[in-house]
């Protein structure tokens, strides 16, 4: 995907205790950095965040997380990862972060999360509204970092 098919990013700073003995970000890292520009593009959506989501015993439980490397980031780099949905299905939500370092592309990823009843453990449909508001954030222009 192009950095310009995002609608939604975060930034964040690398820090020293996500290094290696190579000087790199440690692979590990970089699904939490997803996680983290997911959280904050969740928050985004104004859509019920994960402690109501709990209340309500239906919640997204992650089905799939993938990774794909295309060159390191470092020390002290600012990151901006951004954060789309690719498609619904009836029970689930695809999304792809891609992390840049300014216009450089280093990672990409995909994420699949179901919505769940949690006291089944069992998917259920993908609410109407929850579709609507991801569909609306997605339509925005990208802000300027």
């Amino acid at each position: 995907m192009a950095r310009e098919d995002f609608s939604f990013f975060h930034s964040l700073r690398v820090r020293w205790a996500e290094v290696d003995m190579q000087g790199i970000v440690f692979n590990g890292h970089y699904l939490t950095y997803f996680d983290v520009a997911f959280t904050e593009y969740w928050r985004a959506t104004g859509l019920p965040g994960v402690i109501q989501q709990a209340q309500d015993g239906r919640e997204m439980f992650a089905r799939k997380a993938s990774i794909e490397y295309l060159a390191p980031a470092r020390f002290d780099d600012v990151l901006d990862i951004g954060v789309r949905c690719a498609g619904f299905g009836r029970t689930s939500v695809r999304f792809v972060p891609e992390i840049y370092r300014g216009d450089e592309h280093l990672i990409s990823g995909e994420l699949v999360y179901v919505y769940a009843d949690t006291s089944v453990r069992k998917g259920v449909p993908w609410p109407d509204d929850w579709r609507e508001a991801i569909t609306r954030l997605e339509k925005l222009k990208p802000v300027a970092l």
